[in-house]
């Protein structure tokens, strides 16, 4: 199947009247820019002349910009340091226009930051940030009181995006999916294979193949060409697709594009609308914020699906964690 331009084109116009809420690991992506001419003298390592270097909201805030960017409203929740990082952050966020009065700011974390060197359009390395103890300011009731109130202010869909660094709390998730069920409020849930959630029930998941195998414990061989023929994916999806019980399941391959699993366990492959492919960093987050606003929007399990593969195909033909616009979208879809 392929969604129709002026079907994508009536949804999209719809995206601009959602309020997604996002709730997750905050972070902050710096690049710094450079090139390399020499081999330093005091290791075997390039030495990378810095000519630019910038930063872009990451984690959970990156699928909260791409739902400002595809042209629909965000309110983002989660917690970050009260430290220089975190100034940054919160103020690109504002000049994007994320809602961020949801975000926990405490003394007692710091900000999460993942720092990219690239070279000659190849990334040498990256240095992250971290102190994984969000836990211990995040899991509290009043942090979930917050964040129920944050749903009932005019949200028209959820999502759940999971980074494994703390924030996410199962106490909080329970009462969340419990608020948005109460309210008939789709869900999505963005999951990180080494942090399991109870959220049966959800409208959608979003893992990708990695995180399937692994919360899966299948075996990952090569993926075959051909994914609806793949017996070790079908597997882990069918795990996957019981452990959640979600509405349905759709598991991102990559280069291979999209497998659905609808109920009844019917399999859709939705195969890959990109031309070109830079960089895959945040298209999961592009994708799940697609999603939602689809659903919210009213577009069908497939149609949902469609939308998100194309945006994708967007974002990772552009180097860095990037978003994507209606207009962009809308090209790609009529391209086909």
């Amino acid at each position: 199947m392929s969604i129709s331009v002026d079907r994508a084109a009536a949804l999209l116009e719809k995206f601009k009247e959602q309020k997604i809420l996002v709730y997750g690991d905050l972070m902050l992506d710096r690049y710094i820019h450079g090139d390399v001419s020499r081999i330093s003298p005091e290791a075997p390592v390039p030495v990378v002349h810095v000519n630019r270097n910038f930063s872009v909201p990451g984690g959970a805030c990156n699928v909260a910009s791409n739902i400002v960017s595809l042209g629909g409203k965000s309110s983002l929740s989660g917690v970050i340091g009260d430290d220089t990082f975190g100034d940054e952050l919160m103020g690109l966020l504002i000049t994007e226009g994320v809602d961020t009065a949801p975000i926990l700011v405490s003394e007692e974390v710091t900000t999460v930051v993942k720092t990219r060197i690239i070279a000659d359009q190849q990334q040498v390395c990256r240095v992250d940030r971290e102190e994984l103890n969000h836990a211990d300011v995040s899991d509290t009731d009043a942090y979930r009181s917050s964040l129920c109130s944050a749903l009932k202010d005019g949200c028209s869909g959820v999502i759940i995006e999971d980074y494994g660094k703390g924030s996410i709390q199962q106490s909080t998730v329970t009462e969340l999916l419990k608020e948005a069920k109460e309210h008939n409020i789709p869900v999505g849930y963005d999951p990180k294979e080494n942090h399991t959630l109870e959220v049966k029930g959800i409208t959608v998941a979003t893992p990708n193949r990695k995180e399937a195998f692994i919360m899966s414990k299948g075996k990952d061989e090569s993926p075959l060409a051909e994914p609806l023929n793949d017996p070790c994916l079908k597997e882990s999806a069918s795990i996957l697709y019981h452990m959640f019980e979600p509405e349905f399941l759709m598991l991102t391959l990559g280069s291979q594009g999209m497998l659905l699993v609808e109920p009844g366990e019917t399999l859709t492959h939705v195969p890959t609308r990109a031309r070109e492919v830079f960089d895959v960093s945040g298209a999961g987050d592009t994708v799940i914020a697609t999603c939602l606003l689809a659903l919210a929007s009213g577009a069908s399990h497939r149609e949902a699906a469609e939308l998100a593969n194309f945006a994708a195909g967007v974002v990772v033909a552009t180097l860095g964690t990037a978003t994507c616009s209606p207009e962009k979208l809308l090209a790609a879809v009529e391209q086909g």
